[in-house]
Parts: C-alpha cells; structure tokens; sequence
C-alpha cells in the first residue's frame, strides 16, 4: 500500500514502541515522516533502512509548548505542509495516590496532557489548509481505572475527551480528530512488568486475545484512522485491547468450573 505517497506526518515518541512502529508503517506507505523523541540515537534507530531524505529527526521534549511550536514550523519549512499529527509521547509512573508527588504528577500531564495540546494547537491552522486530521494516543487506562496509575488514568481519560471536544469543534472544518486507547503493549517501557510472571498471567487472564499487543499492531489502526479509508471516522476513541472491553468485569466463570 501506498496511502500516504507525498503526506506529511509528524509523530512525537518515535524513538521506541509504539511510536517507532507508527514512523516506519508511514515510512512503509510512503510519506515524510518527522520523528520527536528525547533521544536521537533512537529515532535514528527507527529510520534505519528507510530513504533518509523522506524523514526529518527532530529531538526534543513535547511537554515545552516553546518546542512544540518550533517542531511544527520546522515541519512546514521542510516539507511545505502538514497532513498529519500522531500525538504518541507518553510516559506512566506506577504507585499508590498517596506516594504520588506533585513532579510526579506534572511530569506525567506535562508529557502525557500538555503535549497534546500544545501540538494540536500548533498544527490544526496547517491541518485546515490540508484537510488532514490528528490521531491521539489515548488508553484503555484513559477509558477506566486502574490500582496504582492515578496520574497516568487522568492525563489519558483527558486526552479521550479533548479528541472528542476537538472533532466536534473541527470535524465541519474538514479536519477530522481520534484516538486509540490500546491496553498492554509490549514496549521498552514495558519489559519490566513483562519480567513478572504474575503480571503476564493476571493479562493473559483479562485479555481474550491471550496476549500483549505488537506495536506494530496498534501502528496499523494509527494508519488506518489517519488514512482516507477513514474519511468518515470522527471523534472515536477505538480501543486496540484484544477484547479486553468486551468483558463487563466478572469473573471467567467457565475458567472457574472447569469448563474453559
């Protein structure tokens, strides 16, 4: 497929998971592609084998309004447009409310809220030239709660209502806004909780697709909800969780008798 020939696509977090899967499945389909992320070494790492000339690394920190503003100029100034905006960069910092500091709390809406405004703000008078759209990162924890992720629970659920206010308020202006809300993804942020067996077995108990998601998998609905075949999609939040959603909570009750 070549969906996105002559695009311009800007991902922030691309340096690893879902980010990196998200640059190079735009790469694969053609466009340009400019790649935020802390680390250089990492977003270089993500191009490795593409043609150089269709990416723009561009490190930086998503949470400096001041950083943002300058990401999408510099967007502009190379490719000459903007089509596209993946606000990915997130970060989560697990444990109980009463051990969370308010640098932990701010680190988390900075990266996790702030960005996300400060880069649909910067983008959305491109993105109305284009007719292009946004596709934010929300997270089954930004559709519910969970032990231990207060901070990261309110920056998501906030994120899965600004999609919604933004495509209501853009979506007749042509440009259309979403979300994905993936659950447990297999990610560098992630390998320590994959180290816990008891953490993988709890997953594999909730989770009717038995296993963690690929980031690869989550880049493909990323591409799908930016592409035109979702000319007609506007603010959903489409979680990506292997069915995770489809249970209302209870207990597996054939697993418990025996049955399953």
């Amino acid at each position: 497929m070549n969906r996105f020939a002559e695009k311009v696509v800007i991902i922030t977090g691309a340096g690893s998971g879902i980010g990196a899967g998200t640059a190079r499945r735009f790469l694969e389909e053609g466009a340009f592609v400019v790649l935020n992320g802390r680390r250089e070494h990492k977003l270089r790492e993500t191009i490795a084998g593409f043609d150089a000339a269709k990416a723009l690394i561009h490190p930086g920190d998503v949470s400096d309004e001041t950083y943002v503003k300058r990401l999408v100029e510099d967007t502009v100034a190379r490719f000459g447009k903007l089509d596209v905006l993946v606000n990915n960069a997130g970060i989560a910092i697990f444990g109980s409310f009463e051990k969370t500091t308010t640098q932990d709390w701010r680190k988390i809406m900075g990266t996790d809220l702030d960005s996300v405004f400060f880069g649909a703000r910067e983008a959305l008078p491109h993105l109305l030239k284009t007719k292009g759209c946004i596709v934010n990162l929300s997270s089954a924890s930004g559709l519910g709660g969970d032990w231990g992720m207060s901070s990261y629970n309110a920056a998501k659920g906030a994120v899965t209502n600004f999609t919604r206010a933004l495509a209501l308020e853009y979506g007749s202006r042509g440009v259309r806004i979403n979300a994905v809300a993936p659950s447990f993804t297999s990610t560098e942020a992630t390998v320590d909780l994959e180290k816990s067996e008891a953490v993988v077995a709890a997953f594999r108990d909730r989770l009717p697709a038995g296993r963690s998601a690929k980031p690869e998998e989550i880049a493909g609905v990323i591409a799908f909800l930016a592409s035109e075949d979702a000319r007609f999609i506007n603010g959903v939040i489409l979680p990506v969780d292997g069915g995770l959603h489809a249970s209302n909570g209870q207990p597996n009750f054939l697993s418990l008798l025996g049955q399953g």
